[in-house]
């Protein structure tokens, strides 16, 4: 365990609080005007999934348990969750699907992944920061509009909804990000 200052946590984090280990879900450092900057800390317990939010001093010392972060190959999503490949050694691992979460559609097969091991347990799992995607259903391009700032709906190939501009149509490939889904560009391939 190596003791950290809560500024300094980030999310994919894993912290141990009261002999309980937390994976952080989103971390944000808020500074008001009057008074203590603090730290907001969303996180879920790796042991049965609960999630809790937490308020620290930003200069509050917090525990960060140490993970070993190795790259990864997703293979297959099955009833018993996904399943990974060590790059390295060729070893499997299991990822239940709570450790997953909402980030499970933009998995797409022999994608490149960090995950972080606890000892034998996967806690949080890295995708790339970007996804390339077609989008399956939206409004019909409508001719003459510009890329201005209005953007309509959208359903990707992954099932994600997301907002595009009204240049866009059905059968478009097109980067989005894969922690929010928002729209980045169209794709160049």
């Amino acid at each position: 365990m190596v003791r950290v200052i809560a500024s300094s946590i980030r999310k994919g984090n894993i912290i141990e609080q009261d002999g309980k280990l937390y994976v952080v879900l989103s971390a944000e450092n808020i500074h008001p005007g009057k008074g203590t900057p603090v730290s907001q800390i969303e996180m879920r317990r790796i042991s049965d999934g609960t999630k809790v939010s937490e308020r620290y001093k930003t200069t509050d010392q917090v525990e960060r348990a140490h993970v070993e972060d190795s790259d990864h190959t997703f293979m297959y999503e099955d009833g018993d969750g996904f399943h990974f490949m060590n790059v390295e050694n060729y070893d499997q691992v299991l990822v239940p699907k709570d450790v997953i979460g909402t980030m499970g559609p933009y998995l797409a097969e022999n994608m490149k992944v960090k995950l972080s091991m606890y000892g034998a347990t996967p806690v949080s799992l890295e995708l790339p920061q970007r996804a390339t995607l077609e989008v399956v259903e939206t409004e019909p391009v409508t001719k003459g509009q510009t890329a201005s700032s209005s953007y309509k709906p959208a359903v990707l190939s992954n099932g994600v909804r997301t907002n595009v501009p009204p240049h866009i149509g059905v059968g478009t490939r097109i980067v989005v990000m894969t922690e929010d889904g928002s729209y980045v560009e169209r794709a160049k391939d």
